[in-house]
């Protein structure tokens, strides 16, 4: 995919993004682009920034007391951080899957509906074909069709993660933050939505957070690692995938593969 990236295709970009908490830098000299019909892979140690840097994406970077971004994120060539941008438009645009589900004390329709009824108006038909889509388009509507007035909660946990997936998708996003999506679930329900990803990558630009490197090296088109330099996190190596694997250069990210190497 690195070969086909050109400025007209480009999704989302970030160009010498830097990141302080307070006074503390804690990620630097950040530079990446996601293309339409890709999965960027986001890798490297624990405590390196990369959820910090997934935030930075959509603007939940807000949300923590004390922290600034500096540089530039553009998604379709305009700054995210313009200052008449509204946020909740970004956030629907700029969707993101968390590391736990979170599904909210509600029945399994009114979850898919949460967001997608705040931003538009949407008729009671309107409703019913946007959740039966989405619930399909996730692979959990013949699980949940009989049931969609029930708590969410009584799904499990692969379940309620096909749930979240389906409630950001009703937003119809362009761009698709993941953050350890998978971590929290057993083998069968990561396979899922493994498919799901690569499914879905034609219709949606996704960069995925993993510390699954096999997850990594088998769904993503590029990867970028992120490892610590000097106590500040940075962006190793980039490219595509298998090269990435196969050819490490960066010290730092084959100590990371040699560290995680039988895990």
């Amino acid at each position: 995919m690195s070969e086909l990236i050109t400025p007209e295709n480009i999704v989302l970009e970030a160009l010498n993004v830097e990141v302080q908490v307070r006074e503390k830098t804690i990620l630097q000299n950040i530079s990446l682009r996601v293309a339409s019909g890709e999965i960027l892979g986001i890798i490297g140690p624990s405590g390196a920034g990369k959820s910090t840097l997934l935030r930075c994406f959509n603007r939940l970077s807000d949300l923590t007391p004390g922290l600034r971004v500096h540089g530039e994120v553009r998604l379709r060539g305009s700054s995210i951080y313009a200052p008449e941008l509204d946020v909740n438009v970004l956030r629907a645009r700029v969707g993101m899957l968390f590391q736990e589900p979170v599904v909210f004390p509600a029945d399994i329709r009114e979850n898919v509906l949460f967001g997608a009824k705040r931003l538009r108006k949407l008729s009671k038909q309107k409703q019913d074909e946007l959740v039966e889509s989405k619930l399909r388009e996730v692979a959990l509507w013949e699980e949940v069709r009989d049931r969609l007035k029930q708590p969410a909660s009584n799904l499990s946990v692969g379940q309620q993660q096909r749930l979240c997936l389906a409630r950001t998708l009703a937003l119809q996003p362009e761009v698709l933050l993941m953050d350890e999506p998978t971590s929290a679930l057993d083998p069968r329900s990561t396979s899922a939505i493994e498919e799901l990803l690569l499914e879905m990558k034609s219709r949606h630009s996704i960069v995925l957070v993993t510390h699954n490197l096999r997850q990594a090296r088998q769904i993503s088109d590029r990867i970028a690692v992120v490892c610590q330099r000097s106590g500040v996190g940075q962006i190793v190596e980039q490219g595509a995938s298998a090269a990435v694997f196969d050819s490490p250069s960066a010290s730092e990210f084959r100590d990371y593969l040699g560290q995680t190497a039988g895990i």
